[in-house]
């Protein structure tokens, strides 16, 4: 085929599968199948630059680094909202709304969830992503046209034949929560430091001047509102919301809620409040505006807001206690990072004792000492995190804290690497770093050793039973029930544990290794890509490079990995211990081969690591969502929505009871 006619296609086919993925969450194709149209137009447009485009899945991570954002003017204004906290000040500002206008007519509200994010505009000029911008001061914003092309959830070219002439609309960037504790667990397997909040970590990574960086982040984004147009034309802001979505963007119409009276958007706003920890990303309260545009128009605004529109917000989260001392904790990769200890505190309904403070730097960017009255802030399922001092309770009595210069664990010297904030213990014996990786080895979505507690791995290193992971599986139940506090019984079921995780999948183990920027979801890509553990151990950088989603930094963490002496002994005594690692091949003879399983609700007696473990075991996989690629989708008590849609594709529906009876698990 004529290459420039094949690259317009490979286009069009990766654009058509990053919307159904990113967008309606409904793919088509295996992750394979589309990695494989990627590297065909990425080997294309290598061979023939002249056919690389603008609006081309692989410009989407790539372009040079910035010097700094250059002023990006809006057209129309991006005024902020006014904030209210009661029902009181909900009908005070109903009234205040319908008196300015000088009558009251009917109208409808719409209501959205107040997304804790970044707010932004994207520009469509004839349909292309021209321009994209933070909102500043509302009249100029940072001009972030590089990095919001990275999102893949954001479309480079409006879907249809007709595209506007001008098109620009307002929403929000934000990570979800599963996102951000991604990104938190991947920052930590690299040995590095991990964040305290979604909506400053999204901030800092749309501004990054580096677009590859801003690329590797689990960003998200919900259009909600409209800015200048031409060629297109909406009565009202629900209809804009769907007929948008229509064009491949990201809107709020899913979640937009109608109602008639205030006293229905106050039923609504005290019934989200009381779910919103169950929600997938973190809102801090509800947008209520007028539906009618024309009307809108009507109403106009003041010089700093909507009169048609208002941010009903939920009560903080917020609580003051007392930071006792500051602690210092080695992590697996040697990663020194301080700690507070904090007088007991509830916030969100759950009690604080400590909370992250990361590295020396941002203890002295927020300005805190030792002794210190702190504002602690938690936001539903968030790492809590120390917000700042209090300054006007300060004694004079409060001391700064200065990072140590050696190891509190070892006394190795602590070395500093260039490019990181972090300091680092250089001693992979250090017993702290051996503790950190053997539980992490055993955590329940790695080997998934039951029963190997903290203080149990602690009395395995210092008795010197356990020098890494792979001494585990040369234990016996004699000499665990040595150890103190552990029962006869309770050392015979450690050893089947540990037994039962031999056999494992290829992504289990690679995860478990702990390989430093590897996290689980690239462990299950690189098992995916070399199908042994031997074969991922032999890959050269060139090999590595080649897989979707794998940098140079990555790559060169993972070669190094595998010629360390003492990854070669692990790998060694994993073989001798006779660990199968093999990955399911595609063609395998497990029971659930070519079977894609969704797990939706509650299920007592398996929990969804439990299922996700049965069904890769038996050469099946799991997906995150219901499409119509899934074939088994195993329900428990209140399912949700998932259940709904599997009824609506004819989808198989398992009970938790039939799906075990399936896999021959008890």
């Amino acid at each position: 085929m004529d290459p420039k006619k094949r690259a317009e296609e490979l286009r069009k086919q990766l654009l058509h599968h990053n919307h159904r993925y990113y967008v309606l969450d409904d793919p088509e194709v295996s992750d394979a199948e589309y990695d494989a149209l990627y590297r065909e137009l990425v080997a294309l447009e290598k061979s023939h630059p002249e056919l690389v485009t603008p609006d081309s899945p692989t410009q989407q991570v790539g372009a040079k680094p910035l010097e700094k954002f250059a002023t990006y003017r809006h057209t129309r204004p991006m005024i902020s909202l006014d904030n209210i906290l009661t029902k009181e000040e909900l009908v005070e500002w109903d009234e205040r709304m319908w008196n300015a206008l000088g009558r009251r007519v009917p109208a409808r509200y719409v209501v959205e969830p107040k997304v804790d994010g970044v707010s932004v505009e994207l520009v469509y000029k004839d349909g292309l992503l021209e321009a994209g911008s933070t909102r500043g001061d509302g009249v100029n914003g940072e001009d972030v046209t590089q990095n919001v092309r990275t999102l893949k959830a954001i479309m480079p070219r409006l879907l249809g034949t007709n595209p506007p002439a001008l098109l620009e609309v307002r929403g929000e960037i934000y990570m979800t929560k599963a996102g951000f504790a991604d990104l938190n667990r991947r920052m930590e397997e690299a040995g590095e430091k991990t964040y305290a909040n979604a909506r400053n970590t999204t901030s800092g990574s749309l501004k990054q001047l580096d677009p590859r960086v801003t690329a590797s982040r689990p960003l998200e984004i919900m259009i909600h509102g409209l800015g200048a147009t031409k060629g297109i034309e909406f009565k009202s802001h629900s209809e804009a919301m769907k007929r948008l979505a229509k064009l491949g963007l990201r809107t709020s119409a899913k979640v937009i809620k109608e109602f008639d009276s205030v006293d229905e958007v106050q039923a609504y706003f005290e019934e989200t409040a009381a779910k919103r920890d169950a929600l997938a990303y973190e809102i801090d309260g509800l947008v209520v505006k007028i539906d009618d545009l024309a009307l809108r128009e009507e109403l106009g605004e003041t010089a700093r807001s909507p009169r048609w529109a208002i941010a009903y917000k939920f009560p903080p989260r917020d609580a003051v206690t007392r930071l006792t001392r500051i602690d210092v904790q080695v992590g697996r990769t040697g990663a020194i990072t301080p700690v507070a200890v904090l007088e007991a505190v509830q916030v969100g309904g759950v009690e604080i004792t400590s909370a992250t403070l990361h590295n020396q730097e941002e203890i002295e960017r927020k300005g805190i000492k030792i002794g210190d009255w702190v504002t602690i802030h938690r936001a539903g399922d968030v790492i809590p995190e120390v917000v700042g001092p209090v300054l006007e309770r300060r004694t004079g009595e409060e001391k700064p804290f200065k990072m140590p210069s050696e190891c509190p664990c070892c006394g190795s010297k602590l070395t500093a690497v260039e490019g990181e904030v972090i300091l680092r213990c250089p001693n992979d014996r250090c017993p702290d770093q051996v503790k950190g990786w053997i539980a992490h080895f055993a955590r329940r979505e790695a080997m998934d050793v039951e029963g190997l507690g903290d203080k149990l791995i602690a009395q395995l290193v210092e008795k010197k039973l356990a020098e890494d992971p792979s001494d585990l599986y040369f234990l016996d139940a004699a000499t665990v029930a040595g150890l103190e506090r552990k029962a006869e019984k309770s050392a015979q079921n450690l050893i089947a544990a540990i037994e039962r995780s031999k056999k494992t999948t290829l992504a289990r183990l690679v995860h478990a290794l702990g390989i430093r920027q590897v996290g689980e979801t690239l462990a299950a890509q690189l098992a995916d890509h070399f199908g042994t553990i031997e074969a991922l151990a032999e890959a050269d950088l060139d090999q590595l490079t080649g897989i979707h989603e794998v940098g140079p930094k990555v790559a060169a963490s993972i070669h190094e990995y595998f010629r360390r002496p003492r990854t070669q002994r692990v790998l060694s005594r994993l073989k001798e211990a006779g660990v199968v690692c093999a990955a399911p091949a595609a063609g395998g003879t497990g029971k659930l081969v070519g079977m894609v399983f969704v797990f939706t609700g509650t299920m007592p007696g398996l929990t969804r690591d439990d299922g996700k473990k049965l069904v890769e075991e038996n050469g099946g996989k799991v997906a995150p969502s219901v499409t119509k690629n899934v074939t088994h989708v195993v329900v428990g008590d209140d399912p949700g929505s998932k259940a709904e849609k599997a009824k609506k594709l004819g989808l198989a529906i398992l009970s938790p009871a039939e799906f075990k009876a399936l896999v021959g698990a008890t």
